[in-house]
């Protein structure tokens, strides 16, 4: 045989090998385990939708089963104790916002978790914002029409929220403020029954996320009347901001992404993220979840790490001058 022969060979069979690696399914499932992904909302709410989204385009990029699980409650918390109780190899993942990752730990006591320790960020693919929203049953289709309704009503409304102790409670709390106004912020478990309130004009008004309200928004059975962050929402070009209404301090924009317990290998954590990369650059998802009210947009787990760390110090400002006490 050659020297050159040899090489060739050498080569081929590097090649095949690298092949090979590329085509089978990552480590952690060889075995052919099932990916599964927390959602800590209830089925038919904005993050359970985006969950099932995503689960069949990471099925197809990672080569095994994905499936959704919800684990409704407290904001998230179940899932959230259910993702560090789970075995750190890949297989069990938590999609997620802001509000449990960065706004529980600091409004609970004993959240019976602790997301820099029991966690790691995986990849980012988002962020949003909150808005305020008014039902069809109030003659409000602005933010000045919604204030000014509300006094012609004593000065009092209830106003739902997704989850107690979250960022929608807070704004409540501004906005009360701001107006003086005695605006309630009422807790729902999640987003779809406040919704389904909302819908039934059981209750006047609700704060939650683009992606909870744009569907219902377009068709015009509720209307969105001011969103957080810095600037006007493409799919809202005509609702102002809340600077712009002169209610200060919410332009810190939220997240969303998948994290894992602390301890899954590193080069699972990269393998998993390298999927959600190329799923959220195929068009035809990219284009799903920009039209639910999300800025698309793939995060390294480092740079989804960084992400919260700076939206959790913002947040922890914001809730210790409120004069909020941990429950």
């Amino acid at each position: 045989m050659t020297v050159a022969s040899s090489s060739r060979r050498r080569w081929l069979t590097a090649g095949l090998a690298c092949a090979a690696a590329v085509a089978a399914p990552w480590p952690a499932l060889a075995e052919g385990r099932t990916v599964k992904i927390l959602v800590g909302f209830p089925p038919g709410g904005g993050t359970d939708a985006i969950a099932r989204l995503l689960a069949e385009p990471l099925r197809d990029a990672l080569g095994v089963p994905v499936i959704v699980e919800n684990r409704a409650g407290a904001g998230g918390q179940l899932a959230a104790q259910a993702l560090k109780a789970a075995a750190a190899d890949g297989s069990t993942l938590f999609l997620t916002h802001d509000h449990t990752i960065s706004i529980l730990p600091q409004v609970m006591r004993n959240p019976g978790f602790e997301p820099a320790k029991d966690f790691v960020a995986v990849a980012g693919f988002a962020t949003f914002v909150n808005a305020l929203a008014v039902s069809g049953g109030t003659p409000a289709r602005g933010y000045r029409d919604f204030i000014a309704w509300v006094r012609q009503q004593g000065g009092r409304a209830a106003i739902g929220i997704p989850a107690p102790a979250s960022v929608p409670q807070f704004l409540v709390q501004a906005l009360a403020k701001r107006e003086r106004l005695d605006l309630v912020a009422v807790p729902y478990r999640g987003s779809a029954p406040m919704m389904a309130d909302m819908l039934g004009n059981q209750i006047p008004a609700g704060v939650g996320s683009v992606p909870d309200f744009i569907e219902n928004h377009k068709a015009g059975k509720l209307h969105v009347v001011a969103v957080m962050g810095r600037q006007r929402q493409a799919l809202l070009p005509d609702v102002p901001t809340l600077a712009e209404l002169d209610v200060s301090g919410f332009e810190e924009v939220p997240y969303y992404g998948l994290f894992a317990p602390a301890g899954t290998p590193k080069a699972t954590l990269e393998q998993i993220s390298a999927a959600l990369a190329k799923v959220v650059a195929q068009p035809a998802v990219r284009e799903r979840l920009s039209a639910m009210g999300l800025t698309v947009g793939h995060m390294t787990g480092e740079q989804l790490a960084q992400r919260e760390r700076a939206y959790t110090e913002v947040w922890a400002r914001i809730i210790r001058d409120s004069g909020f006490t941990p429950q």
